[in-house]
């Protein structure tokens, strides 16, 4: 085993990489020039189901911060020719607001932390930081807030992280790994900034996500048929297989599953796996998902124990990360391992059904997917309904969970060096969001004169 390196060296590591890359360098958003956002969008379309992806389209068209919600891909292809600190840690690869939210641990307590790990892979942690703080600004204009305003919202966020980072700098490794946010006290404080139908809603959402589970979903994904339990249809978001396919297809396709049930059962713990065989394979749905993940392939499952009991799945299609075109970093043979690995590190505490799977679909494609549980507790803000108080708490949390998930993985001495206690790091990144801000505006138009020019076609309402 190679030896850790010590402090002083590692603290040595932040300041060589802040005089490289000093903070001026990440303001800097790229150069316009030979950009084509949907061409891009059009790119990751060609691997999709064709009937969803105008589904997808319809969903970024209806607000800019819609449109940023599914631009992953187009905003680390404008990352990736912008200076680079060089400090790696496992990137989320896509931390918008929206993405962080409350679940369940396997410990039965709520926990408030990123959910959403399709695009995680290894990079700069300065990508993820300027992904959610953009995503604050781009949020902070769908709400009408001043210039001002959504400035204060974007430093308070950047100072969380980069304070939260200085003080995991400060402790050991087994606090480290084991830090985490209490939502119910820390989004109590949340809900007292909230004009009054927001509290209300942030209320509920507490309230309510500890009966986000399988039990809540069999109520309302299914209904009674010849005395077993039935996936209801809502086409085209919900569509059981047996609608979609053949009789005879859709018998093969469910024997398939159930076989593939199985290989994914292999990458759960012994003890998992264990609860997971007193479970029986009753049906599947294809259902969309999202905005940046409609058209892959998604599906419900449902599992019922002897008794009845149920156990929703969903199995999700794994592509490959849109980081990976742009950062070196591992290959893996199963996309889906590699979002569970990612999640596994980044997560306080991840779900214990949380695995992977790979093999043929009706088409003969041979796909990659993660398995989690359908609903665990999960629960989010209301990010549209936030007054500038309520969006700055919120941003802090999100910065503080999401420093967290760094510490974990990369250097955090070397990385709280580069940040410093002074305010510069905080400002740079404002200034980054701003200009995005303005950037994402422009693509979402780009979208719409796509759409009139026909060059795209979308479905709203769904």
């Amino acid at each position: 085993m190679p030896a850790v390196p010590g402090r002083a060296e590692r603290v040595e590591r932040g300041l060589a990489a802040r005089r490289a890359t000093p903070f001026a360098a990440l303001a800097e958003c790229g150069t316009d020039v030979g950009r084509d956002p949907i061409g891009l969008l059009e790119q990751q379309s060609a691997t999709r189901i064709p009937a969803l992806v105008p589904v997808r389209y319809g969903r970024m068209a209806s607000s800019p911060f819609a449109f940023f919600r599914g631009s992953a891909l187009i905003m680390a292809d404008d990352l990736s020719g912008t200076p680079r600190t060089g400090l790696t840690v496992q990137l989320c690869g896509d931390a918008h607001l929206s993405n962080f939210g409350i679940f369940a641990t396997p410990e039965r307590v709520q926990a408030f932390d990123i959910n959403d790990f399709d695009e995680t892979y290894p990079g700069p942690f300065e990508w993820d930081v300027k992904r959610l703080v953009a995503s604050l600004a781009v949020a902070g204009r769908e709400r009408g807030f001043r210039r001002k305003q959504r400035a204060r919202i974007v430093r308070a966020c950047a100072a969380e992280y980069r304070e939260t980072m200085l003080r995991q700098a400060e402790r050991g490794n087994l606090a480290v790994w084991y830090s985490h946010l209490d939502p119910a006290a820390e989004l109590a404080a949340l809900r007292d900034e909230l004009d009054t139908s927001a509290k209300k809603s942030m209320r509920r959402t507490l309230d309510k996500s500890w009966h986000r589970d399988s039990v809540h979903a069999l109520t309302r994904l299914t209904t009674e048929v010849d005395g077993r339990r039935r996936i209801v249809g809502i086409p085209p978001l919900i569509v059981p297989i047996e609608e979609i396919f053949a009789e005879e297809d859709a018998q093969s396709l469910f024997e398939g599953l159930r076989r593939r049930l199985d290989d994914y059962r292999e990458t759960l713990q012994d003890n998992h796996r264990v609860l997971l065989r007193r479970f029986e394979f009753v049906q599947a749905a294809r259902k969309v998902v999202g905005v940046g993940s409609v058209g892959t392939q998604a599906w419900i499952l449902l599992l019922q124990g002897v008794d009845g009991d149920p156990l929703f799945l969903q199995a999700k299609e794994a592509q490959r990360s849109v980081l990976a075109n742009y950062l070196d970093g591992p290959s893996f043979p199963n996309q889906g391992e590699r979002v569970v690995a990612g999640q596994r590190l980044m997560q306080a505490a991840s779900d214990i059904f949380l695995g992977w799977q790979q093999g043929p679909g009706p088409d003969g494609v041979v796909r990659d997917f993660y398995v989690r549980q359908l609903r665990d507790g999960k629960g989010s803000a209301v990010v549209e309904a936030m007054r500038p108080p309520g969006m700055e708490l919120y941003g802090r949390l999100c910065g503080r969970v999401l420093a967290y998930g760094h510490a974990r993985s990369g250097d955090r001495i070397a990385i709280a060096s580069y940040l410093g206690s002074g305010n510069g790091f905080d400002k740079a990144v404002t200034e980054f969001a701003e200009s995005y801000a303005d950037r994402n505006a422009r693509d979402h138009a780009a979208l719409l004169a796509a759409l009139d020019e026909r060059r795209v076609t979308a479905r709203f309402g769904m």
